[in-house]
């Protein structure tokens, strides 16, 4: 068995991993960091061999860690059988090219790396077509000159006239392809909205959190719905859609990509379409890792790329997962800061019902309790009430019908279009 262990690694890409702190980072985060970057790798099937922080007040603009660094780099690479480099951060044209030449390997940085992991996790259409599109995204600007071989540069027969270098003509085939994708998206997310309008009248909840909290896994525990789940960053990159049936209300749970520290912005955009479940749900479930370290943090990535996709302003539920990994007093200390939590263990299956019990009060909120005598003639508006409200009580006195209903207050707001007027009793006057 050990062996078998030895042999995958062998066969796996070795990488270093190289990250800055200064005064903006501590040293602990950029660890954490670079923590984060191994499990990156890993996902996308390399495994580290070493691991390189440098104390710098911000990056060498030609080498992101300065010559000689940079030789100390191509060292332990050497050392180390390492042929592949990954930062932790994004590196312009000029640094990936010296980084290159420097170090005579491949380099990688990390939205490359992530955009890399989303590719080989794409499965459907939309999703190939999403990260296509923020790959050619990220390498447009990044087309440096190094097909200039190609190019006319030298004077003599044939050569008149402006001439075209490759990295023009690859300009151009990577803008007719961006387009192409874009319109693609366009179809797709018209579909999407179709397909959202025929759950319209059910409450939609949407789980959101930090990639590898434990969203697909809660989902599942909630639903029983078989719905992909692995201990690896970004195992769900499509919106998967199951409805939930609870005491008192029957809801749409929805379950996205998760987000992450410097996710790529042409990712965030490309993956706009798929992250409508998100932006149209009534309810968000703000799923947490409780056990990690970064939790406070990850809190705050979350709420600034729900910013980002325009998703804020929403009714949201903090739940904190994996409270199975943490020790009484830990989990004592977290309900002391976020007094209004849940606190959940998706995979041991704990507190789900305290969890469900918080979204019926929540949706409970948006609910309310009327009394209206309406004229039988009013057919169209007797008829909503039976359609989208829990009728409580029914009586009849002459040509009217007296009706006692719940109903959701966006719902009540369309009853009344149907009526000439409601007076502030409830009763139509």
């Amino acid at each position: 068995m050990l062996d078998d262990v030895k042999n995958s690694d062998i066969e796996r890409e070795r990488v270093v991993l190289v990250g800055l702190y200064g005064p903006e980072t501590t040293r602990f985060q950029a660890e954490e960091y670079l923590e984060e970057l191994a499990l990156l790798a890993d996902t996308a099937g390399g495994i580290t061999g070493e691991k390189i922080l440098q104390n710098k007040t911000h990056p060498d603009s030609s080498t992101y860690i300065g010559k000689g660094k940079l030789k100390e780099l191509k060292r332990i690479m050497e050392n180390k059988n390492i042929d592949t480099v990954i930062f932790d951060d994004d590196l312009s044209p000029t640094q990936l090219r010296n980084i290159e030449k420097g170090t005579d390997s491949k380099v990688l940085d990390r939205s490359s790396l992530i955009l890399d992991i989303f590719a080989s996790r794409a499965k459907t259409a939309a999703a190939k077509t999403q990260v296509e599109l923020a790959q050619l995204q990220y390498l447009l600007p990044r087309l440096t000159r190094y097909w200039t071989h190609l190019s006319r540069q030298k004077g003599g027969i044939g050569t008149k006239g402006p001439g075209e270098t490759q990295i023009e003509t690859d300009r151009r085939l990577i803008g007719r392809r961006i387009a192409v994708l874009k319109d693609k998206l366009e179809k797709l997310s018209k579909q999407r909205t179709t397909q959202r309008k025929g759950r319209e009248g059910m409450n939609r909840i949407s789980l959101v959190g930090y990639t590898n909290a434990g969203k697909s896994t809660l989902m599942n525990a909630l639903t029983e719905s078989g719905v992909f789940a692995e201990d690896r960053l970004f195992a769900t990159l499509d919106s998967t859609v199951r409805r939930h049936e609870m005491e008192n209300h029957s809801v749409l749970l929805s379950d996205t990509v998760g987000f992450i520290r410097k996710l790529p912005h042409n990712l965030v955009e490309s993956f706009k379409s798929t992250l409508d479940e998100v932006r149209e749900a009534d309810i968000l479930l703000h799923v947490v890792d409780a056990s990690s370290k970064m939790a406070h943090e990850y809190i705050e990535v979350v709420e600034e790329t729900l910013k980002e996709i325009e998703a804020t302003n929403k009714r949201t539920i903090l739940v904190f997962n994996k409270v199975d990994k943490m020790s009484a007093d830990q989990v004592s200390e977290m309900k002391r800061a976020y007094p209004n939590a849940v606190f959940v263990s998706a995979e041991q299956r704990i507190g789900l019902k305290e969890l469900e019990k918080s979204i019926e009060d929540m949706i409970e909120l948006e609910y309310s309790r009327h009394t209206m005598q309406i004229p039988v003639s009013k057919y169209k508006a007797v008829a909503f009430i039976y359609e989208k409200a829990t009728v409580e009580e029914e009586s009849y006195e002459g040509t009217d019908v007296e009706l006692t209903f719940h109903i959701a207050k966006k719902d009540f707001k369309q009853l009344s279009h149907l009526l000439d007027t409601i007076g502030t009793n409830g009763e139509v006057v």
